[in-house]
Formats: structure tokens, sequence, C-alpha cells
């Protein structure tokens, strides 16, 4: 009895145990689900909608560029994209080979899936294939159950619809490389491009505008149930340019007679570049759809150099368009006059050496307004003899040589105005009397753009202003046909008797019978032009050459001919235009690059919309076939 009642009060204390074991563990389970529905409710829900709500960036739709009549450079147009998440794919190699048989797929795609999957975080999606037909949309979207992480998605595509014409001035968008990476998470975006060029690349941030927001439901899988809300990003700025898109197919036009050449022309007095054009061109289209391997080579392999803006990045010798930098510092220096004569026998000696004049025979006695006219060299190697490097090169960066201008795109060069401390530093030998004798005749070290020669001449002609070149307009100006409101520059401080001179010799360079140019000039007064032409050697000529007979350009390799160059503008009497025209490997600037800048004057000041002078009244007089 007492056995069984030991046994009772062992079992009670052992039920009380469990059971008060139970209630401690029971009550514990109710304070945490009290503490995690209650207390960290707004967490957990939180979390919960992470999980079940994506945030995804929307691309903002990219600035357009219009010239300056409001014709469009640059557009976007719609792309069907085929887009995959890699952290909901699984298998990526697997899922490609499924995708494959649904979308074609390259090799290079394959890779490229590959390698960004490794680089980017998983949930940044990676486009797979852009620019869809109907067609391949149609299959993706009847196999869309069974591709989670695989999508469709509507896209902008940037287009060019100008093509080669604008191809160095507007530039063009391509895919982002990984060292242009930022941080900036809108970069990582599939298939998202960036300017690589031009103003696409000189105005970048104000074209790209600012990414959106979309929010959306997702089910256990990652497949997007429904859009929650949107918050469309904000387009990027429209940019719009001081060219004139018919003008500057006109210019594309008429160099592409030649194999490699560019050429500007500008307002002397607002800086506007109406046209700018570097030949050959290239189509931008192809790197803002993704340029094939084959097609990049032999556009970087093309001797004439298409890829390269030759306007504002081609370095040339300015041969006999310099002259007038050289006159300039002369008369400023009042190291000479006007009237002042300096003999030409047909050479010039210093000490042992013997520079020569392009004719041979010598022009006899010079002044300025005759040296200027024929391109006398022997008077010029005088004139840069008495003024002196160290006062002619202060003065040609007065007129915007030697530097960039400051134009709105991305790799201008400055080209070269040589001086002694830099020959000291980059040649570690002393400045020579030869040295300056060549650069009087714009050879030696001298270097210049064809901007930068466009530039000289505006800034010679309208008053001695220190314009400045600009590609770009107010958006407002975009629908006005008028011309822009001049800007008052600051004065170079030349005097007007030296300006009106140089401008003098220019005027008969063209117009005077025996000017270089002669059989370029225009014989209607309101649409005259006034000039300098000029032949830049591309390489040395021996003694022995020059005892035997130097052969013609034309008889020579097309890369040992001379620079052909031109600068001019007009009319003579009020100028409003300025042109600069290299053509490279051309021969003669008065018989190659002179015709082509009349060319373009006409053009130029046929459309402008403050003159409207008509074609009839134009009136240009043959060619006479003058070297």
């Amino acid at each position: 009895m007492r056995q069984e009642r030991n046994q009772a009060r062992t079992f009670t204390r052992r039920a009380l145990l469990l059971g008060g074991g139970q209630a401690v563990l029971f009550a514990a389970l109710g304070a945490r689900l009290y503490y995690l529905q209650v207390v960290e409710a707004t967490r957990y829900t939180m979390l919960a909608d992470e999980n079940r709500i994506n945030v995804r960036l929307l691309p903002p739709p990219r600035g357009q560029v219009f010239d300056r009549f409001g014709e469009p450079l640059a557009v976007n147009n719609e792309n069907y994209r085929l887009i995959l998440v890699p952290e909901q794919i699984g298998d990526l190699e697997k899922a490609l080979a499924i995708i494959d048989r649904i979308v074609p797929l390259g090799e290079a795609d394959r890779r490229r899936v590959l390698r960004e999957a490794r680089r980017k975080r998983g949930f940044v999606p990676i486009l797979v294939r852009g620019n869809l037909s109907w067609d391949e949309v149609a299959r993706v979207e009847v196999n869309a159950a069974d591709l989670p992480g695989i999508a469709i998605d509507p896209g902008l595509t940037r287009h060019y619809p100008q093509g080669a014409a604008m191809a160095h001035v507007v530039g063009y968008v391509s895919a982002v490389a990984e060292h242009e990476l930022t941080g900036d998470p809108v970069l990582e975006l599939p298939d998202f491009r960036i300017g690589k060029d031009g103003v696409e690349r000189f105005r970048e941030m104000a074209l790209r505008g600012t990414a959106g927001a979309s929010e959306v439901e997702v089910n256990a899988y990652g497949r997007v149930i429904r859009e929650l809300g949107r918050q469309p990003g904000q387009p990027g700025q429209e940019v719009v340019l001081s060219v004139d898109l018919a003008l500057q197919r006109y210019v594309m036009h008429r160099l592409a007679q030649e194999q490699s050449a560019a050429a500007v022309a500008m307002d002397v007095h607002t800086g506007e570049v109406v046209a700018l054009v570097s030949s050959p061109g290239f189509d931008p289209n192809l790197f803002a759809t993704g340029i094939g391997i084959q097609q990049w080579n032999a556009l970087r392999q093309d001797p004439r150099g298409p890829l390269g803006n030759k306007a504002v990045a081609g370095q040339y010798a300015p041969g006999s368009t310099f002259k007038m930098m050289v006159a300039v510092a002369a008369l400023e220096s009042r190291v000479i006059t006007p009237d002042q004569q300096i003999v030409c026998p047909g050479h010039y000696d210093i000490g042992e050496q013997r520079y020569h004049c392009w004719k041979r025979g010598g022009h006899g006695p010079m002044n300025l307004h005759e040296a200027l006219k024929q391109s006398c060299d022997v008077y010029f190697y005088e004139l840069a003899r008495r003024v002196g490097i160290d006062r002619l090169a202060p003065m040609c960066r007065r007129f915007g040589l030697g530097e960039p201008t400051g134009v709105e795109l991305p790799g201008e060069r400055g080209g070269l105005i040589p001086s002694r401390d830099w020959k000291r530093a980059a040649r570690k030998t002393p400045w020579l009397h030869g040295d300056t004798v060549l650069t009087g005749i714009g050879q030696g070290f001298v270097l210049t753009t064809p901007l930068q020669l466009a530039l000289m001449t505006a800034r010679l002609v309208n008053g001695g202003r220190a314009v400045v070149p600009r590609l770009t307009r107010p958006a407002i100006m975009r629908d006005s046909v008028s011309g822009a409101r001049r800007e008052l520059f600051p004065s170079l401080g030349i005097s007007v008797q030296t300006l009106n001179a140089v401008r003098d010799g220019m005027a008969a360079v063209v117009n005077e019978q025996g000017g270089t140019a002669y059989a370029m000039r225009l014989r209607e007064p309101d649409v005259s032009m006034a000039g300098k032409t000029g032949t830049a050697q591309v390489r040395r000529i021996s003694q022995a050459e020059r005892l035997r007979g130097v052969r013609r350009n034309e008889e020579l390799p097309w890369r040992e001919r001379d620079h052909a160059l031109f600068v001019g503008y007009g009319p003579v009497i009020a100028p409003r235009y300025a042109v600069a025209v290299v053509v490279e490997h051309g021969g003669g600037g008065s018989s190659i690059a002179a015709p082509i800048a009349r060319d373009i004057l006409v053009e130029t000041l046929r459309r402008d919309p403050s003159r409207q002078v008509p074609p009839s009244r134009i009136v240009a007089d043959r060619p006479e076939g003058r070297t």
C-alpha cells in the first residue's frame, strides 16, 4: 500500500514537472509568436514585400539632337530585346541552349552573356539579343511559361537618320565598357548605351537624362505577376546644333570626290559652325546596334582614316595659308610697311643653306599686296626673319592657332606653334634661323587643324574680334530661321590698318589677275570671295631630286603628294562666313582645294536666311587649270 502511494506521488511530481515544462514551452512559443507577429510585424511585412515586390530601373529616353532648322540628327526607335535575370535562371548554359532553339544566338552572344553574368550582380538583367523581329517576339511569348527569368523588354535604340553625313559631328552611342562603370546603377542596365564620340559624348550627361523605377509583383519563381507602380524617368535634354544639315550634306558630297579631306564653314561674327565635315565618313548606326568584327577592322585599317575627325583632330602644316599671320605680325611689329618692297630672285640664302621660292625665276620686287596675291615665298622668308619667332608665335596664338579652340567636340587637338622653349624641350636643340624661315611659309614644325584655320580667317575678317567657334545653340532657337544674336567678342588689339592690308591681299588672291586663285573668282559682288591658297609638303625634297627635276604630284604615290589647302571668306565687302578646306595629298591648293572652298562658300551664302541670294545671281568663272 505504501509502495503504491509512493509511486502515485512520484507520478504526480513527474506530471507536474512535465506540465510545468510544457507550460513554460508554450509560454515561450506564445511570446515568440507575439514578438514576431506584433512587435516585429512592420519589419517582416517589409521583408515579405521585398520578396514579393521587385524594383526595377527604367532607362530614360535619350535626348534627341537636331540641326539648326529642326531636322532630326539623332532619334530613338522602338526596339524589342530579350533579357534574362541570372539568379532566376538556374543553369545558365542550359537556359541559353533552350533559348537558342527559340531565338537563334551566335557564339559571340553566348560568350558575352556568360561573361556579363560573371561580372554583374545576379539580379541585374542581361541582354541576350536585341532588335528582335515580330516573329521572334511571338515565339518567345508563346514559350514564356517554360522560360522563368526570361522576358521581352521593349526599349529604345539610337538611330542616326543622316548616316555618314553627320557621323563626326553627332558621334554615336555604344555599350558601356567595364572601365566606364562608375557605380551608377543605370549604367548596368541591359544594353544601356552611352555616347562614345561627337556631341553624343561631349553632352552625355545632358542627353542621358534620369532613370525611372517600376515596382512589379513577382511569384516564388521570380516571374512578374503585375506592375504595382511606375515612376517615369526624366528624358534627356534636346540638343540643337548650329550645323545646317542641307549644307553639311552638300559639303560631304563635294569632298567625296577626293580620297581624304576636311572642311569647315563658320559665321565670322557669331562663331557658329554651319558645316564641319571629315571625309570619308562612316555609318554611326553600326555602333548603335553593335558593329561586327569585320566591319570594325575594315574601318580601323582604312588608310583614309574614316573614324577620325580630321576637321578638329587632323594636324597639317598650313603652308601658304599661314602667310597672313606672318604679315600681321610684321605690320604690328612695324618691321615693314605694306608698300615696302622685297626683291625675290627665286631663292633665299641663310649661310650655306638655300631656300627656294615656288617660282623658279623669282617674282622680282614684291610689296605685301603682291606677295600675298602671288604667294611669294622669298618675301615671307625675309618677313619671318625680321619678325622673329619670339613675336610671331604669340601673334599666332591670338588668332587661335597652337591650342584647342574649345569647340563642343571630344578629341580636338591643338596643333603646334613652335617656339624656342618648345624646341629646346622637345628636340633638345636650339632654335635656328632656318627654323624661322620655314615657319614663315607655314612649313617646318607648324601644325594646324582645319577648324583652327577657319577660326584664324574669321578673326582676320570680322574686325579683329576674338570670336569662339561653337556647335550648339539654345533649344528655343531650333525653329528660328534668323541669324543668331551677335555676341560682342573682345578685341584682339590689332590695328584696322593691318587687318585691311591683309584682307586687301586676300581679295587680290582671288579677284585680281595673277592671283593664285584668280580662276575661282565670283563675278557677282554680293557673293564675291577672298582667300589664300596653300600647298604643304609632306616629305623633304632632296637636292638630288631638285637637280634632276621633282616629279609632279600626280606622278607620286598618293601618300607622298602634297596637301592642298585653302582658306577664304565671303562676301569681300561685308564678310559673313569663313571657310577652310584641307585635301590630304591633293596636290596644289589653287587647283584642288580652292574650287571646293568656292563651291562651299557659294552654297553657304545661298542658304543664309538673312541673305537668300537667288541662285541665278551667283556666277563663277570657269576654272582655267591654274596650279
